[in-house]
């Protein structure tokens, strides 16, 4: 029965993971897109800067936010390997 118990604790710490890579990956790509969109208006950028800036902007902030998540899960891998 104890090892039914642990490998439940084991999901659910996989679970929580999961979501916390979810969450601060978004967090860092909505973060990093709201920074260069920030600065876009603040600098009075126009036209066809402006687009490319956000869309730059946008596509820094999904590449930061997936490296986090991949970043976070293997960390979690490691540290379960190790047995931490």
């Amino acid at each position: 029965m104890d090892m039914g118990r642990e490998a439940r604790w084991d999901k659910d710490a996989m679970t929580v993971e999961i979501v916390f890579a979810l969450v601060t990956g978004c967090v860092l790509a909505g973060a990093v897109f709201g920074v260069v969109a920030g600065l876009t208006l603040l600098c009075g950028v126009s036209g066809e800067g402006r687009g490319s800036l956000l869309a730059g902007g946008g596509l820094a902030g999904g590449a930061l936010g997936v490296w986090r998540v991949v970043r976070v899960l293997r960390r979690f891998d490691a540290g379960r390997r190790e047995g931490n």
